[in-house]
Protein backbone atom coordinates (compact mmCIF):
# COMPACT_ATOMS: atom_id res chain seq x y z
CA UNK A 1 0.00 0.00 0.00
CA UNK A 2 1.00 3.58 -0.48
CA UNK A 3 -0.16 6.37 1.81
CA UNK A 4 -2.67 8.86 0.45
CA UNK A 5 -4.60 11.90 1.56
CA UNK A 6 -7.80 12.47 -0.43
CA UNK A 7 -9.54 15.84 -0.25
CA UNK A 8 -13.12 15.94 -1.57
CA UNK A 9 -14.62 19.34 -2.35
CA UNK A 10 -18.23 18.19 -1.82
CA UNK A 11 -20.60 15.44 -2.83
CA UNK A 12 -18.72 12.83 -0.84
CA UNK A 13 -21.97 10.86 -0.51
CA UNK A 14 -23.39 11.72 -3.94
CA UNK A 15 -23.68 9.53 -7.06
CA UNK A 16 -20.94 11.62 -8.70
CA UNK A 17 -18.31 10.29 -6.29
CA UNK A 18 -19.16 6.59 -6.44
CA UNK A 19 -16.51 5.76 -9.05
CA UNK A 20 -13.79 7.65 -7.18
CA UNK A 21 -14.61 5.95 -3.87
CA UNK A 22 -14.60 2.51 -5.48
CA UNK A 23 -11.19 3.08 -7.04
CA UNK A 24 -9.67 4.53 -3.88
CA UNK A 25 -11.04 1.87 -1.52
CA UNK A 26 -10.18 -0.89 -3.99
CA UNK A 27 -6.53 0.17 -4.02
CA UNK A 28 -6.23 0.79 -0.26
CA UNK A 29 -5.26 -2.76 0.59
CA UNK A 30 -6.52 -5.04 3.37
CA UNK A 31 -7.78 -3.52 6.57
CA UNK A 32 -10.87 -1.94 8.07
CA UNK A 33 -12.81 0.83 6.31
CA UNK A 34 -13.72 3.33 9.00
CA UNK A 35 -15.89 6.45 9.26
CA UNK A 36 -15.28 9.17 11.84
CA UNK A 37 -18.62 10.76 12.78
CA UNK A 38 -17.20 13.86 14.48
CA UNK A 39 -18.09 16.72 12.06
CA UNK A 40 -21.85 16.13 12.46
CA UNK A 41 -21.69 14.76 15.99
CA UNK A 42 -23.49 17.77 17.44
CA UNK A 43 -26.54 17.39 15.19
CA UNK A 44 -29.74 15.89 16.63
CA UNK A 45 -30.00 13.67 13.55
CA UNK A 46 -26.46 12.34 13.88
CA UNK A 47 -27.71 8.74 14.04
CA UNK A 48 -29.68 9.22 10.82
CA UNK A 49 -26.67 10.75 9.07
CA UNK A 50 -24.48 7.85 10.17
CA UNK A 51 -27.01 5.38 8.79
CA UNK A 52 -27.31 7.27 5.47
CA UNK A 53 -23.54 7.41 4.98
CA UNK A 54 -23.15 3.73 5.79
CA UNK A 55 -26.00 2.89 3.41
CA UNK A 56 -24.38 4.94 0.64
CA UNK A 57 -21.03 3.18 0.95
CA UNK A 58 -22.64 -0.24 1.33
CA UNK A 59 -25.20 -0.01 -1.50
CA UNK A 60 -23.52 2.35 -3.97
CA UNK A 61 -19.81 1.87 -3.36
CA UNK A 62 -19.80 -1.73 -2.14
CA UNK A 63 -17.91 -1.03 1.10
CA UNK A 64 -19.07 -1.83 4.62
CA UNK A 65 -17.91 0.78 7.12
CA UNK A 66 -17.15 0.53 10.79
CA UNK A 67 -18.02 3.66 12.77
CA UNK A 68 -15.32 5.21 14.93
CA UNK A 69 -17.61 7.12 17.27
CA UNK A 70 -16.00 10.38 18.35
CA UNK A 71 -18.93 12.76 18.43
CA UNK A 72 -17.24 14.83 21.09
CA UNK A 73 -13.97 14.88 22.93
CA UNK A 74 -15.97 14.02 26.07
CA UNK A 75 -17.17 10.65 24.81
CA UNK A 76 -16.83 7.85 27.39
CA UNK A 77 -13.30 6.48 27.57
CA UNK A 78 -14.35 3.11 26.16
CA UNK A 79 -15.88 4.77 23.05
CA UNK A 80 -12.78 6.88 22.45
CA UNK A 81 -10.46 3.91 22.87
CA UNK A 82 -12.61 1.82 20.52
CA UNK A 83 -12.47 4.60 17.90
CA UNK A 84 -8.69 4.83 18.15
CA UNK A 85 -8.37 1.04 17.96
CA UNK A 86 -10.47 1.00 14.77
CA UNK A 87 -8.27 3.68 13.22
CA UNK A 88 -5.16 1.71 14.15
CA UNK A 89 -6.46 -1.28 12.16
CA UNK A 90 -7.83 0.71 9.23
CA UNK A 91 -6.50 0.90 5.70
CA UNK A 92 -9.05 3.61 4.79
CA UNK A 93 -10.72 6.26 6.95
CA UNK A 94 -13.34 8.86 6.07
CA UNK A 95 -14.80 12.00 7.61
CA UNK A 96 -17.10 14.36 5.79
CA UNK A 97 -20.14 16.60 6.24
CA UNK A 98 -20.93 18.77 9.25
CA UNK A 99 -19.24 21.76 10.83
CA UNK A 100 -15.49 22.29 10.40
CA UNK A 101 -15.35 24.47 13.52
CA UNK A 102 -17.01 21.80 15.63
CA UNK A 103 -14.73 19.09 14.23
CA UNK A 104 -11.64 21.16 15.03
CA UNK A 105 -12.78 21.66 18.64
CA UNK A 106 -13.35 17.92 19.12
CA UNK A 107 -10.11 16.79 17.42
CA UNK A 108 -7.58 19.42 18.51
CA UNK A 109 -5.17 18.24 21.22
CA UNK A 110 -6.55 14.69 21.11
CA UNK A 111 -5.04 11.48 19.68
CA UNK A 112 -7.29 11.65 16.57
CA UNK A 113 -5.01 13.74 14.30
CA UNK A 114 -2.07 11.54 15.22
CA UNK A 115 -4.10 8.41 14.46
CA UNK A 116 -4.95 9.77 10.99
CA UNK A 117 -1.33 10.68 10.32
CA UNK A 118 -0.25 7.22 11.43
CA UNK A 119 -2.85 5.60 9.15
CA UNK A 120 -1.52 7.44 6.09
CA UNK A 121 2.08 6.94 7.20
CA UNK A 122 1.74 3.16 7.24
CA UNK A 123 0.32 3.18 3.70
CA UNK A 124 -3.40 3.74 4.30
CA UNK A 125 -5.79 6.30 2.85
CA UNK A 126 -7.37 9.22 4.70
CA UNK A 127 -10.39 10.75 2.93
CA UNK A 128 -11.61 14.16 4.14
CA UNK A 129 -14.67 15.68 2.48
CA UNK A 130 -16.34 19.10 2.66
CA UNK A 131 -16.41 20.11 6.37
CA UNK A 132 -13.65 17.68 7.32
CA UNK A 133 -11.59 18.89 4.34
CA UNK A 134 -11.51 22.40 5.81
CA UNK A 135 -9.69 21.10 8.88
CA UNK A 136 -6.70 19.51 7.09
CA UNK A 137 -4.89 22.74 6.17
CA UNK A 138 -2.56 24.98 8.16
CA UNK A 139 -5.46 27.39 8.57
CA UNK A 140 -9.21 26.73 8.48
CA UNK A 141 -12.14 28.98 7.64
CA UNK A 142 -15.12 29.00 10.05
CA UNK A 143 -17.54 29.01 7.14
CA UNK A 144 -20.87 28.76 8.98
CA UNK A 145 -19.96 31.45 11.47
CA UNK A 146 -19.04 33.83 8.65
CA UNK A 147 -21.72 32.93 6.08
CA UNK A 148 -24.67 32.20 8.37
CA UNK A 149 -23.97 34.19 11.55
CA UNK A 150 -22.16 37.21 10.15
CA UNK A 151 -18.96 36.99 12.20
CA UNK A 152 -16.06 38.93 10.70
CA UNK A 153 -13.94 36.79 8.37
CA UNK A 154 -11.00 35.22 10.19
CA UNK A 155 -8.87 32.09 10.16
CA UNK A 156 -8.70 29.31 12.73
CA UNK A 157 -5.74 27.06 13.37
CA UNK A 158 -6.18 23.92 11.28
CA UNK A 159 -4.96 20.41 12.03
CA UNK A 160 -2.33 20.78 9.28
CA UNK A 161 -2.56 17.13 8.24
CA UNK A 162 -1.79 18.37 4.73
CA UNK A 163 1.48 19.96 5.82
CA UNK A 164 2.52 17.05 8.01
CA UNK A 165 1.96 14.50 5.24
CA UNK A 166 3.03 16.44 2.14
CA UNK A 167 4.97 19.52 3.23
CA UNK A 168 2.39 21.76 1.51
CA UNK A 169 1.43 24.84 3.49
CA UNK A 170 -2.08 25.97 2.62
CA UNK A 171 -5.58 26.74 3.77
CA UNK A 172 -7.93 24.18 2.22
CA UNK A 173 -11.16 25.59 0.76
CA UNK A 174 -13.72 23.02 -0.49
CA UNK A 175 -16.94 23.94 -2.33
CA UNK A 176 -14.60 26.16 -4.34
CA UNK A 177 -16.85 26.62 -7.38
CA UNK A 178 -20.17 26.73 -5.51
CA UNK A 179 -22.98 28.50 -7.40
CA UNK A 180 -25.91 28.08 -4.99
CA UNK A 181 -26.16 31.82 -4.41
CA UNK A 182 -27.44 32.53 -7.91
CA UNK A 183 -26.86 36.25 -8.35
CA UNK A 184 -24.72 36.62 -5.22
CA UNK A 185 -21.27 35.11 -5.03
CA UNK A 186 -21.03 31.88 -3.00
CA UNK A 187 -17.83 30.59 -4.54
CA UNK A 188 -14.92 29.65 -2.29
CA UNK A 189 -16.95 27.73 0.31
CA UNK A 190 -19.67 30.41 0.45
CA UNK A 191 -17.19 33.21 1.15
CA UNK A 192 -17.32 34.97 -2.21
CA UNK A 193 -14.41 36.83 -3.79
CA UNK A 194 -14.46 39.89 -1.54
CA UNK A 195 -14.20 37.97 1.73
CA UNK A 196 -11.64 35.53 0.36
CA UNK A 197 -9.40 38.44 -0.68
CA UNK A 198 -9.66 39.88 2.83
CA UNK A 199 -8.79 36.53 4.36
CA UNK A 200 -5.85 36.00 2.00
CA UNK A 201 -4.28 39.22 3.20
CA UNK A 202 -4.21 37.78 6.74
CA UNK A 203 -2.26 34.68 5.74
CA UNK A 204 1.53 34.50 6.08
CA UNK A 205 3.16 35.28 2.76
CA UNK A 206 4.27 31.69 2.19
CA UNK A 207 0.76 30.24 2.68
CA UNK A 208 -1.66 29.86 -0.22
CA UNK A 209 -5.19 28.58 -0.75
CA UNK A 210 -5.82 25.07 -2.02
CA UNK A 211 -9.31 25.06 -3.53
CA UNK A 212 -11.21 21.90 -4.47
CA UNK A 213 -14.33 22.16 -6.61
CA UNK A 214 -17.59 20.46 -5.75
CA UNK A 215 -17.96 16.78 -6.69
CA UNK A 216 -14.19 16.64 -7.13
CA UNK A 217 -11.44 14.71 -5.36
CA UNK A 218 -7.74 15.52 -5.13
CA UNK A 219 -5.75 12.36 -4.42
CA UNK A 220 -2.36 13.15 -2.88
CA UNK A 221 -0.02 10.18 -3.21
CA UNK A 222 2.64 10.35 -0.50
CA UNK A 223 4.99 7.90 -2.18
CA UNK A 224 5.13 9.49 -5.65
CA UNK A 225 4.60 12.98 -4.23
CA UNK A 226 2.03 13.79 -6.87
CA UNK A 227 -1.61 14.85 -6.76
CA UNK A 228 -4.26 13.74 -9.23
CA UNK A 229 -7.59 15.46 -9.81
CA UNK A 230 -10.65 13.25 -10.29
CA UNK A 231 -14.35 13.98 -10.56
CA UNK A 232 -16.30 16.78 -12.18
CA UNK A 233 -14.38 19.95 -11.36
CA UNK A 234 -10.82 21.06 -10.72
CA UNK A 235 -8.08 21.92 -8.26
CA UNK A 236 -7.07 25.57 -7.74
CA UNK A 237 -3.74 26.66 -6.27
CA UNK A 238 -4.09 30.29 -5.31
CA UNK A 239 -1.76 32.91 -3.87
CA UNK A 240 -2.89 36.50 -3.30
CA UNK A 241 -5.57 36.38 -5.98
CA UNK A 242 -3.51 34.63 -8.66
CA UNK A 243 -4.88 31.14 -9.30
CA UNK A 244 -3.52 28.14 -11.16
CA UNK A 245 -6.23 25.67 -12.15
CA UNK A 246 -5.90 21.97 -12.93
CA UNK A 247 -8.79 20.02 -14.40
CA UNK A 248 -10.09 16.52 -13.84
CA UNK A 249 -7.61 13.87 -14.94
CA UNK A 250 -4.57 16.12 -14.54
CA UNK A 251 -1.65 15.43 -12.19
CA UNK A 252 0.86 17.73 -10.52
CA UNK A 253 3.93 17.23 -8.33
CA UNK A 254 4.00 18.39 -4.73
CA UNK A 255 6.98 20.63 -5.58
CA UNK A 256 5.04 22.44 -8.32
CA UNK A 257 2.04 22.77 -6.01
CA UNK A 258 4.24 24.29 -3.32
CA UNK A 259 5.63 26.85 -5.78
CA UNK A 260 2.16 27.91 -6.91
CA UNK A 261 0.85 28.10 -3.33
CA UNK A 262 3.60 30.43 -2.19
CA UNK A 263 3.41 32.58 -5.32
CA UNK A 264 6.76 31.45 -6.73
CA UNK A 265 5.33 30.73 -10.17
CA UNK A 266 2.37 29.29 -12.02
CA UNK A 267 2.42 25.76 -13.41
CA UNK A 268 3.48 25.46 -17.02
CA UNK A 269 0.48 24.93 -19.29
CA UNK A 270 -2.13 25.36 -16.54
CA UNK A 271 -4.77 28.09 -16.84
CA UNK A 272 -4.18 31.14 -14.65
CA UNK A 273 -6.87 33.51 -13.38
CA UNK A 274 -6.64 36.68 -11.33
CA UNK A 275 -8.82 38.40 -8.76
CA UNK A 276 -12.14 39.52 -10.20
CA UNK A 277 -12.33 36.92 -12.94
CA UNK A 278 -15.27 34.55 -12.91
CA UNK A 279 -14.58 31.02 -14.15
CA UNK A 280 -17.09 29.65 -16.63
CA UNK A 281 -19.70 27.26 -15.34
CA UNK A 282 -18.60 23.67 -15.55
CA UNK A 283 -20.52 21.96 -18.37
CA UNK A 284 -21.68 18.40 -18.24
CA UNK A 285 -23.55 16.28 -15.77
CA UNK A 286 -26.09 17.49 -13.25
CA UNK A 287 -24.70 18.01 -9.76
CA UNK A 288 -27.80 18.01 -7.60
CA UNK A 289 -31.11 16.25 -7.20
CA UNK A 290 -32.85 19.60 -7.69
CA UNK A 291 -31.26 19.91 -11.14
CA UNK A 292 -32.33 16.36 -11.95
CA UNK A 293 -35.92 17.19 -10.95
CA UNK A 294 -35.95 20.28 -13.18
CA UNK A 295 -34.51 18.35 -16.13
CA UNK A 296 -36.85 15.38 -15.83
CA UNK A 297 -39.95 17.47 -15.16
CA UNK A 298 -39.26 19.44 -18.35
CA UNK A 299 -38.79 16.21 -20.28
CA UNK A 300 -41.98 14.76 -18.78
CA UNK A 301 -44.09 17.77 -19.74
CA UNK A 302 -42.64 17.81 -23.26
CA UNK A 303 -43.63 14.15 -23.67
CA UNK A 304 -47.17 14.82 -22.46
CA UNK A 305 -47.49 17.72 -24.89
CA UNK A 306 -46.33 15.42 -27.71
CA UNK A 307 -48.78 12.67 -26.65
CA UNK A 308 -45.76 10.45 -25.87
CA UNK A 309 -47.02 8.40 -22.93
CA UNK A 310 -44.05 6.02 -23.07
CA UNK A 311 -41.56 8.89 -22.88
CA UNK A 312 -43.45 10.53 -20.00
CA UNK A 313 -43.43 7.26 -18.06
CA UNK A 314 -39.70 6.85 -18.73
CA UNK A 315 -39.03 10.34 -17.30
CA UNK A 316 -41.03 9.52 -14.17
CA UNK A 317 -39.16 6.23 -13.69
CA UNK A 318 -35.83 7.99 -14.19
CA UNK A 319 -36.79 10.47 -11.47
CA UNK A 320 -37.60 7.58 -9.14
CA UNK A 321 -34.12 6.16 -9.80
CA UNK A 322 -32.56 9.60 -9.18
CA UNK A 323 -34.35 9.92 -5.84
CA UNK A 324 -32.93 6.57 -4.76
CA UNK A 325 -29.43 7.45 -5.96
CA UNK A 326 -29.34 10.83 -4.24
CA UNK A 327 -31.20 9.86 -1.05
CA UNK A 328 -27.96 9.02 0.79
CA UNK A 329 -26.38 12.40 0.02
CA UNK A 330 -26.15 14.27 3.31
CA UNK A 331 -26.11 17.80 1.84
CA UNK A 332 -29.29 17.75 -0.24
CA UNK A 333 -31.50 19.37 2.43
CA UNK A 334 -35.17 19.13 1.48
CA UNK A 335 -34.41 18.28 -2.15
CA UNK A 336 -35.46 14.66 -1.68
CA UNK A 337 -38.86 15.75 -0.34
CA UNK A 338 -39.29 18.12 -3.27
CA UNK A 339 -38.30 15.41 -5.71
CA UNK A 340 -40.86 13.04 -4.22
CA UNK A 341 -43.52 15.74 -4.54
CA UNK A 342 -42.58 16.19 -8.20
CA UNK A 343 -42.78 12.43 -8.76
CA UNK A 344 -46.24 12.28 -7.16
CA UNK A 345 -47.35 15.11 -9.47
CA UNK A 346 -46.06 13.20 -12.48
CA UNK A 347 -47.97 10.09 -11.43
CA UNK A 348 -51.19 12.10 -11.02
CA UNK A 349 -50.73 13.55 -14.50
CA UNK A 350 -50.11 10.09 -15.93
CA UNK A 351 -53.23 8.73 -14.23
CA UNK A 352 -55.27 11.61 -15.62
CA UNK A 353 -53.86 10.99 -19.09
CA UNK A 354 -54.74 7.31 -18.81
CA UNK A 355 -58.40 8.13 -18.18
CA UNK A 356 -58.88 11.11 -20.50
CA UNK A 357 -56.17 10.63 -23.13
CA UNK A 358 -53.11 12.72 -23.75
CA UNK A 359 -54.54 14.93 -26.50
CA UNK A 360 -56.17 18.23 -25.61
CA UNK A 361 -59.97 17.87 -25.81
CA UNK A 362 -60.22 21.19 -27.64
CA UNK A 363 -57.76 19.84 -30.21
CA UNK A 364 -59.89 16.71 -30.69
CA UNK A 365 -63.32 18.42 -30.78
CA UNK A 366 -62.26 21.68 -32.40
CA UNK A 367 -62.82 20.62 -36.05
CA UNK A 368 -66.26 19.15 -35.27
CA UNK A 369 -67.37 22.21 -33.30
CA UNK A 370 -66.01 24.40 -36.08
CA UNK A 371 -68.29 22.69 -38.64
CA UNK A 372 -71.29 23.16 -36.35
CA UNK A 373 -70.52 26.84 -35.81
CA UNK A 374 -70.07 27.41 -39.53
CA UNK A 375 -73.51 25.85 -40.16
CA UNK A 376 -74.98 28.03 -37.43
CA UNK A 377 -73.41 31.14 -38.94
CA UNK A 378 -74.81 30.33 -42.38
CA UNK A 379 -78.28 29.83 -40.86
CA UNK A 380 -78.02 33.22 -39.17
CA UNK A 381 -76.96 34.87 -42.42
CA UNK A 382 -80.03 33.32 -44.08
CA UNK A 383 -82.14 34.53 -41.14
CA UNK A 384 -83.02 30.96 -40.26
CA UNK A 385 -82.89 31.65 -36.56
CA UNK A 386 -84.71 28.47 -35.65
CA UNK A 387 -81.88 26.40 -37.17
CA UNK A 388 -79.28 28.68 -35.60
CA UNK A 389 -80.82 28.19 -32.16
CA UNK A 390 -81.10 24.45 -32.70
CA UNK A 391 -77.36 24.16 -33.42
CA UNK A 392 -76.55 26.20 -30.33
CA UNK A 393 -78.89 24.14 -28.14
CA UNK A 394 -77.52 20.83 -29.43
CA UNK A 395 -73.98 21.98 -28.66
CA UNK A 396 -75.09 23.02 -25.16
CA UNK A 397 -76.55 19.56 -24.55
CA UNK A 398 -73.15 18.14 -25.51
CA UNK A 399 -71.50 20.34 -22.87
CA UNK A 400 -70.26 23.07 -25.22
CA UNK A 401 -71.21 26.67 -24.59
CA UNK A 402 -71.31 29.18 -27.47
CA UNK A 403 -70.93 32.93 -26.93
CA UNK A 404 -71.43 35.48 -29.68
CA UNK A 405 -68.84 38.27 -29.59
CA UNK A 406 -68.03 41.21 -31.89
CA UNK A 407 -65.16 39.09 -33.23
CA UNK A 408 -67.39 36.12 -33.96
CA UNK A 409 -68.61 33.10 -31.99
CA UNK A 410 -66.43 31.59 -29.26
CA UNK A 411 -66.89 28.25 -27.58
CA UNK A 412 -65.79 26.56 -24.36
CA UNK A 413 -66.63 23.53 -22.30
CA UNK A 414 -69.51 24.13 -19.91
CA UNK A 415 -68.29 25.25 -16.50
CA UNK A 416 -64.75 26.05 -17.66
Amino acid sequence: MRGRLVIVGSGETAPTMVKVHREVIGSSGPGATVMLDTPFGFQVNADDLTEKIMEYFRDSVGARLDVARWRSRDEPVNERERALALLSRASWAFAGPGSPTYALRQWADTPVPGALLDLAGRGGTVVMGSAAAVTVGRYAVPVYEIYKVGIEPHWLEGLNLLGSLTGLTAAVVPHYDNREGGRHDTRFCYLGEERLVRLESDLPDDVGVLGVDEHTAVILDLESRTAQVQGVGGLTLRHRGVSTVLGSGESVSFDDMASALRGAGALRGAPVTVVGSTPADTPGESLSLRAEVDRLRTAFEACLAASDAEGALAAALELEDAIHAWSADTVQGDHVDRARAALRSMLVDLASAASTGLRDEREVLGPVVGVALAARQRAREQRDFAMSDLVRDQLAEAGIEVRDTPDGPEWSFAGS
